[in-house]
């Protein structure tokens, strides 16, 4: 708001002098005041729009619950779960199918097997150790003869000696297997977390969900796969508690 101006008014009978006291003769100073401007008042700011909760874009995307006992409707040629289910087992050809496991792990971008928060303290042993040659080359015979850093150290690693590494530093063997020895190794059967697949040329095994192959290691630059293969022929084994 401007202050208001003073109007001075001054009479022309004589000359003003400013330099006279209070109350000196002379003309005298007339002092008006107008009257104040009006100023429309200020509108008040409209409030910034109210931000959209965090939620509001995963409830567009969430899809509206069955009712209880309907189960979820199948779209339009959509397959059945039984259509599904035999699909599957016909892709694994029995024995290497991931949804077995009680908590599937998966494999990060960097090649590595995560850890899931439920395995037990030998099932972490063994998927760290798989981790430190997951990504090491492959050559015949490598891992079994035995590193400068000890038997199982090796600079890489065929199918039975990143095995046999493995199994080593979760506390299953002393010294490395070949892929026969695995194939008589520990408890017959799949187990609940590893199920080792071998014979007398070829290993690999399955660790929650995933395999661990030195197969698929020229394709993806890791023995962790997250698909499974084929285990015709071959001999299934697994770690006690395992």
């Amino acid at each position: 708001m401007r202050p208001a101006r003073t109007l001075i008014a001054v009479s022309l009978a004589g000359a003003v002098s400013l330099a006279g006291g209070c109350g000196a003769d002379g003309p005298q100073l007339e002092v008006f005041r107008a009257p104040e401007a009006y100023l429309p008042p200020i509108a008040p700011e409209a409030p910034p729009p109210a931000a959209a909760p965090e939620s509001a874009t995963a409830v567009v995307r969430q899809k509206p619950a069955a009712a209880p006992g309907q189960g979820v409707a199948q779209s339009s040629g959509a397959p059945s779960d039984a259509q599904v289910a035999a699909e599957l087992k016909q892709a694994f050809k029995g024995g290497t199918d991931r949804r077995k496991a009680v908590e599937a792990a998966t494999v990060g971008a960097d090649g590595l097997a995560t850890v899931p928060l439920t395995a037990p303290p030998k099932l972490r042993a063994l998927i760290t150790a798989a981790n430190q040659v997951a990504r090491k080359p492959y050559v015949y015979g490598g891992g079994h003869g035995g590193g400068p850093e000890g038997v199982f150290t090796d600079t890489a690693y065929d199918c039975s000696g990143s095995i046999s590494y493995a199994l080593a530093s979760a506390g299953f063997l002393k010294s490395p297997l070949a892929s026969g020895g695995l194939a008589k190794f520990g408890k017959p059967g799949p187990g609940k977390w590893v199920s080792i697949y071998a014979d007398e040329g070829h290993a690999f095994m399955m660790v929650a969900g995933l395999r661990f192959d030195t197969s698929g290691r020229v394709k993806r630059g890791t023995r962790w796969q997250a698909d499974g293969r084929s285990a015709g022929g071959l001999t299934v084994r697994h770690p006690p508690g395992l």
